[in-house]
């Protein structure tokens, strides 16, 4: 009994591998998919890539992509005619401390600079107060719209934050609209976000790195390619490029984001995949030996049984159901971990509840195959050994 049971935890603690970190990346998949969708399909942004990537220009390597001035970003969107939202925004900080009086968040929160359409072409709505004027945001004024994790945060019993001044890292700004809770998508601010004026954000946060973001959002999204097309050769003109020289920006589609992260996480499903069955194999080896011991134990009990009147086919089905019924109630456990730890993680990440039947039902028949594979050859000996000499044993 002790060794099933050592057994079935080690079978249980690789299915619950297997299936916990696929049911987190289908959580991580789904909040993706959902955080990108409300950014729209007719979205896209022009942006410096920057990460020290390396790019190709001449026939040689060159460091990073150029930075995106504010002043080439504002030439865009006023030069670009397409029909459309375009917006400019920059990351200000990714890790600010916002205060209100006594109350303060941790470093963790992102301030984003952004225009009069920045809600619009991101997806965000307001929930209290009111956006940006055009006038307010080319003005710089020391205004701003705050996530609701941030309102959760600094303002207590049901407290009103519109009209309310807040600390965002060293400069106050009067908090003029709160956002619709959203969800903490990786990679983007989600409730935990701060907006403030574009401007502003250069002339407060500005460290002479700042990046200027160019987004647009098309009314055709069939003509999504068409409307790439043009502003890449707007852009390249704003910056001088001649023909033969390639581009120094980049375009991205809000789906092609998506799928570069969603192609990221097949490294960590092959690696799932890999320690489970390393863990199954080792489950079935430990297997196959208690089977093969549990036979050489009760040499006496399969002799009376085929003494009795049991065939080889009675005897070999009993050894072979118990190795599968351990298996079984091993891979059940770890289902039912996996699923727990998976949504567990998935929660963190504002994906939904997840029932990964597909990797459930494989689990169960990845079990039965361990089952039949471990307990087929102790069985077929149980099956052989002779009634007389087994009655004889002990």
């Amino acid at each position: 009994m002790l060794r099933a049971v050592i057994t079935a935890l080690i079978i249980s603690i690789g299915i619950t591998a297997l299936v916990g970190i696929l049911t987190a990346i289908d959580g991580i998949k789904s909040s993706i998919n959902k955080n990108f969708s409300n950014m729209g399909a007719n979205t896209f942004n022009i942006k410096n890539p920057g990460g020290g990537r390396k790019r190709r220009q001449h026939g040689r390597s060159v460091n990073s992509y150029e930075l995106i001035k504010k002043e080439e970003a504002i030439s865009f969107v006023n030069e670009f005619n397409y029909p459309g939202t375009s917006s400019i925004s920059a990351n200000a900080s990714f890790a600010s401390t916002i205060k209100f009086q006594s109350n303060k968040t941790e470093p963790n929160v992102m301030v984003m600079g952004g225009d009069e359409n920045y809600l619009k072409v991101s997806g965000y709505d307001i929930e209290l107060g009111r956006n940006f004027s055009a006038r307010e945001a080319k003005a710089a004024t020391n205004i701003c719209i705050i996530g609701k994790e941030i309102k959760t945060k600094l303002f207590k019993n049901n407290k009103v934050p519109v009209g309310e001044s807040i600390m965002v890292g060293a400069a106050k700004y009067r908090v003029v609209g709160v956002l619709k809770e959203r969800g903490n998508a990786s990679g983007f601010g989600g409730d935990r976000l701060v907006i403030i004026p574009v401007m502003n954000a250069y002339q407060v946060f500005n460290k002479g790195n700042m990046s200027a973001v160019i987004t647009v959002a098309v009314n055709d999204v069939s003509k999504m390619n068409m409307a790439t097309e043009d502003a890449k050769g707007l852009f390249r003109r704003i910056r001088g490029l001649k023909a033969y020289e390639d581009d120094n920006f980049e375009i991205y589609k809000a789906d092609n984001i998506a799928n570069e992260l969603l192609d990221q996480l097949q490294y960590f499903t092959l690696a799932a995949t890999i320690i489970g069955f390393i863990t199954l194999l080792g489950a079935a080896v430990g297997l196959m030996n208690i089977m093969l011991v549990s036979v050489t134990e009760r040499t006496r009990e399969i002799g009376i049984r085929k003494a009795l009147g049991a065939t080889k086919g009675a005897i070999k089905s009993q050894f072979l159901i118990e190795a599968i019924v351990i298996c079984q109630l091993g891979g059940l456990g770890g289902i039912i971990l996996g699923i727990s730890i998976g949504n567990i993680v998935s929660s963190f990440v504002g994906g939904g509840f997840i029932i990964p039947w597909l990797w459930v039902t494989g689990g169960i028949l990845l079990c039965v195959l361990v089952g039949v594979i471990s307990g087929i050859y102790p069985a077929i000996k149980a099956s052989k050994l002779d009634p007389i000499e087994a009655l004889r044993f002990e």
